[in-house]
């Protein structure tokens, strides 16, 4: 399994609610579309990050970096539903930090 982290701070003036139902519209399609498996939203809770961190955690889980990249190509041609529903969850998020790490000891 590859997780694809994504860490972000609010723009001003955004509210939370409607920033989780952006992102939970956009990133439930594309598990619908099997570009996904598996994503979590998460909060800082008192603080307690690193530096320079978000306060906002996102964790998109998928089988292989081959569906991490069709999930990415699914993307690419900033068109259609898509390319929509990101543009409407991305436009909360600022100061953003991506990481991709992977399950260990891999698994065959």
């Amino acid at each position: 399994m590859d997780i694809y982290h994504v860490w972000c701070d609010l723009k001003p003036g955004l509210t939370d609610r409607l920033f989780a139902e952006k992102l939970t519209e956009f990133l439930d399609h594309l598990r619908d579309e099997q570009c996904v498996e598996r994503w979590r939203l998460m909060r800082c809770k008192l603080g307690l990050s690193p530096d320079g961190m978000g306060e906002w955690h996102i964790m998109i889980e998928t089988r292989d970096l081959a569906q991490l990249d069709q999930a990415f190509r699914r993307l690419a041609p900033k068109s259609g539903d898509s390319h929509k529903k990101h543009f409407a969850a991305n436009a909360f998020a600022t100061n953003l930090k991506f990481a991709l790490y992977r399950d260990w000891p891999d698994t065959f």
